[in-house]
């Protein structure tokens, strides 16, 4: 049975969160200053979070690696301009898009051997499973693939990620009221098509 609930945010005042980031943060700094270990750390750390978001935004995950991977060169490449005024995972996350965007003009400046593979399957293949509310194998992404770009990223963000939305706003550049919006348009829509996964077999059990 489909349970109709949205997987839970991660919870952002949680003082498990802030201590992440602040430590992700100290890592880029102290690899600024040239501190191999720390480049580790904070490659390590925040390489599923970019991952995840690349893969999101360009719907392939076989293309996702190779973004994930620009994405930490131009970071390390950039980490002399890191000064710490914003989280190093949402400066990342921001340079993440950026990868992305060219990437999207580089490809859109090729001819096309062929047509790509349709984003709902491509990301199917990289769901995890197991989310909570998501039973019987409805991925979460099968949903998140309706959403109109601008909303899944917002959804992304805040709700996966769990990135504050004061820093999912600097990440997408808009305004912090317009994350909010995305977010709520995004949480209504996916919790309409969870209540209409639900009827048919509310009816089949009637």
């Amino acid at each position: 049975m489909i349970t109709p609930a949205l997987p839970a945010p991660p919870v952002a005042d949680d003082p498990r969160f802030a201590s992440f980031d602040d430590s992700v943060t100290a890592w880029a700094l102290a690899a600024r200053g040239g501190d191999a270990d720390a480049v580790e750390r904070f490659v390590r750390a925040l390489h599923p979070d970019v991952r995840r978001y690349v893969t999101h935004l360009c719907g392939d995950p076989q293309a996702a690696d190779d973004l994930a991977q620009d994405t930490f060169l131009r970071a390390l490449g950039s980490l002399h301009r890191f000064e710490g005024r914003s989280s190093a995972r949402s400066w990342l996350l921001s340079i993440a898009r950026r990868a992305v965007v060219d990437s999207w003009r580089h490809a859109a400046a090729r001819p096309r051997l062929s047509d790509a593979p349709d984003w709902q399957i491509a990301v199917e293949r990289a769901q995890p499973r197991g989310l909570p509310g998501f039973d019987d194998g409805v991925a979460l992404l099968d949903l998140l693939a309706v959403l109109p770009e601008e909303r899944r990223e917002a959804f992304v963000l805040t709700q996966l990620l769990g990135l504050p939305y004061a820093e999912a706003a600097e990440v997408s550049a808009c305004p912090v009221g317009t994350v909010r919006s995305r977010v709520a348009r995004a949480r209504a829509t996916l919790m309409g098509l969870l209540d209409a996964a639900e009827e048919p077999a509310a009816a089949l059990a009637a």
